[in-house]
C-alpha cells in the first residue's frame, strides 16, 4: 500500500509559478514497484482531468492544456515527485491530485484512474 501526500498549493496571479511536490510513503517495495506516476487536477463543477504522467524510465506525457508550461519530475528513489508550474493561468485553478500506479505506458488521461490517488493541494490563479 502507498500513501501520497501532495504539498507546494497556493495562490498567484496569472503568469506566476508553482512548484507542486508529491511524497509517497510505503514499504520500499510498493514505492519502487510504481512504474508510473502522475498529477490530474478537478476544478469545481468540472470533471477531472489528467495532467501529467512520468514513467518509471523518465518517459513524460502531458494534457495539450498543459504542454510547454509544466514540467513533471521525479527523484530515483520514486518518494518525491514534483510538478512544476509556469505561465499560469486562470483556468489552471483546481485542485491538483498526485497519483501512482504499477502499470507502464500510461498516459496523463489516465492519472485519474490511477491505484493510488493524494488527497490533492488546491492552486488558485487569479487574473
Amino acid at each position: 500500500q502507498v500513501q501520497l501526500v501532495e504539498s507546494g498549493g497556493g495562490s498567484v496571479q496569472a503568469g506566476g509559478s508553482l512548484r507542486l511536490s508529491c511524497a509517497a510513503f510505503g514499504s520500499t517495495y510498493s514505492t519502487y514497484s510504481m512504474e508510473s506516476m502522475g498529477w490530474f487536477r478537478q476544478a469545481p463543477g468540472k470533471e477531472p482531468e489528467g495532467v501529467a504522467t512520468i514513467d518509471s524510465d523518465g518517459t513524460t506525457n502531458y494534457a495539450d492544456s498543459v504542454k510547454g508550461r509544466f514540467t513533471i519530475s521525479q527523484d530515483s528513489a520514486k518518494k518525491n515527485l514534483y510538478l512544476q508550474m509556469n505561465s499560469l493561468k486562470p483556468g489552471d485553478t483546481a485542485m491538483y491530485h498526485c497519483a501512482g500506479d504499477h502499470r507502464k505506458n500510461m498516459t496523463a488521461s489516465q492519472a485519474l484512474y490511477f491505484v493510488y490517488l493524494g488527497q490533492g493541494t488546491q492552486v488558485t490563479v487569479s487574473s
